[in-house]
């Protein structure tokens, strides 16, 4: 069987409620892309069916995880909309190297006690991974309602872990999500990009 035939069998026997996580999920991604406001509608929506499905999974941080996220969907829709003004969204930035480099360490030493504990204490799959994802994903979605340019490129790698290991707890259909959203990635820097260029031309 092709890797194609394994994902398309996989998908037709997946769950409505993931289906609908899945679509909501790719939604938020591209509006998100657009700088839309609505993105927020669909990351709750998404997020919240997420919370249960990765319980089951038995992905706890991960569960937690999108936890944050229901959470952050209204804090991003509230800067983002008090952001606006003249029709004109908030403006795309960036912040300094040292600021990224600092928040890296801090992740790496949490992920690893996170790590631990889950070791000890639970029958977590893939801990030390599920908790490095966790955090720099936590980190990542504060960043995009911030509407910081590097978000993007903590996304390229949580998602690339991310889809490796829900196709090894058999949500096939939710890896085929993040694959998704690798290749979509790139289209969100550069869009952004040119969107803060054309931003800080205005000003001047």
């Amino acid at each position: 069987m092709t890797l194609f035939e394994t994902i398309l069998e996989q998908a037709r026997a997946q769950s409505i409620p993931e289906v609908i996580a899945v679509i909501a999920a790719v939604l938020y991604l591209v509006l998100a892309i657009r700088e839309h406001i609505a993105c927020w509608f669909f990351a709750a929506l998404s997020t919240a069916i997420y919370v249960w499905l990765f319980i089951e999974a038995r992905l706890y941080m991960e569960s937690i995880l999108n936890g944050f996220y229901l959470v952050m969907a209204g804090y991003g829709y509230f800067v983002w909309r008090s952001g606006q003004s003249d029709g004109r969204n908030s403006p795309v930035v960036t912040w300094p190297l040292k600021t990224h480099l600092s928040v890296i360490a801090m992740i790496i030493a949490i992920s690893a006690v996170n790590g631990y504990l889950l070791t000890k204490y639970s029958d977590a799959a893939f801990p030390y991974v599920d908790s490095l994802t966790t955090w720099s994903a936590i980190w990542a979605t504060f960043l995009v309602a911030r509407k910081v340019l590097e978000n993007w490129w903590y996304w390229l790698l949580i998602d690339i872990a991310s889809a490796f290991i829900y196709w090894s707890r058999d949500l096939q259909l939710t890896s085929l999500l993040f694959a998704v959203y690798v290749c979509m990635i790139p289209f969100g820097i550069i869009i952004w990009t040119q969107s803060m260029r054309e931003q800080q031309s205005e000003i001047r």
